[in-house]
């Protein structure tokens, strides 16, 4: 089969098209014919070796397609690894048939994207109607999903992002007030003044002085949710700060669900097929690209010029 093998960490062109063996699926596993493999800036991580878990390589980047079974269902699927690919092993347990209202670009980025927005915001965030939340990359592809879920909750959203176009969009998926992110210095008083006040929670996911900017705007009892480090640099959190304003302050990795026998990822995901069909959560896209301009696609990611959600196509 076709496939991006990483062979060396380091820039886009380290993501290389290859012919390699199709997988064998383990105990509790099927293997799909992968119509859609979707984009994530965690992918970005794992090509630079940043990732939150270790890496081998050589690597099959991507971590959620849509694919056929060998019954011919069509189904969204969570993987760890081996998504850039025309066929991928998946777990049982992390794969969820798609409804027929729902198209296969509309479907990608729910199971990764999708239940990430989802749980940061019910799960770890725990927004409630009338609360008010920070919501970072407004217009990338969690943001946008975060955006809809919480304004659909009845929250107050104030956007993040970096350019006019991005804020613009992120105002017209229900936020309340889109901030400007482009420049650390003066954020904390942008959201301030964006809330008219200190907000309830936040998402964060840059690091940096953005995390402790975003730390400031929140009030008593608030909560701040850490999920990622787009900017490169870790931050310390001032227990003086939590102290001060009986802060609370979670990190949030989408795997850590992935075992939960409750189930909380079906949940989510009837809950999110619904969104879509019912026409409240809009998939807002990138575009679906060939297989072999995977590293294009990264570009976009690295320079932070793109808007939604991008998708492989294995079939192109």
């Amino acid at each position: 089969m076709r496939a991006i093998v990483i062979r060396e960490f380091g820039g886009p062109e380290v993501l290389r098209l290859e012919d390699v063996p199709a997988p064998e699926p383990a105990r509790g596993q099927n293997l799909l014919d992968v119509r859609l493999a979707g984009v994530n800036y965690a992918d970005v991580h794992v090509r630079g070796n940043t990732y939150l878990a270790p890496v081998e390589l050589p690597y099959i980047p991507g971590n959620e397609v849509v694919g056929t079974t060998a019954e011919g269902k069509r189904v969204v699927a969570l993987t760890q690894g081996g998504g850039y690919a025309q066929q991928v092993a998946v777990h049982r347990r992390l794969q969820w048939e798609i409804p027929d209202e729902v198209t296969d670009e509309q479907a990608v980025p729910l199971a990764l994207q999708g239940n990430s927005a989802y749980h940061l915001l019910f799960t770890a965030a725990q927004i409630t109607k009338g609360q008010t939340v920070v919501i970072p990359a407004a217009a990338g592809g969690v943001g946008t999903l975060a955006v809809q879920l919480a304004h659909q909750a009845g929250a107050r959203v104030i956007a993040l992002a970096g350019t006019e176009d991005k804020r613009r969009l992120a105002l017209e998926l229900g936020a309340t007030a889109a901030v400007d992110s482009g420049d650390e210095d003066g954020l904390t008083e942008r959201i301030l003044d964006a809330a008219g006040g200190p907000v309830h929670a936040a998402l964060e996911m840059t690091g940096g002085a953005t995390l402790r900017q975003t730390l400031d705007a929140v009030g008593p009892r608030g909560r701040l949710v850490v999920y990622g480090f787009a900017g490169g640099q870790l931050a310390d959190v001032p227990v003086h700060t939590l102290l001060q304003r009986s802060v609370t302050v979670a990190g949030f990795w989408l795997p850590h669900l992935y075992s939960d026998r409750t189930l909380p990822l079906a949940a989510s995901m009837r809950q999110l097929f619904d969104a879509v069909i019912n026409g409240t959560l809009k998939i807002v896209t990138g575009g679906i690209h060939p297989l072999a301009d995977a590293a294009k696609v990264h570009e976009v990611l690295n320079n932070r010029s793109g808007t939604g959600k991008f998708s492989l196509d294995p079939t192109s």
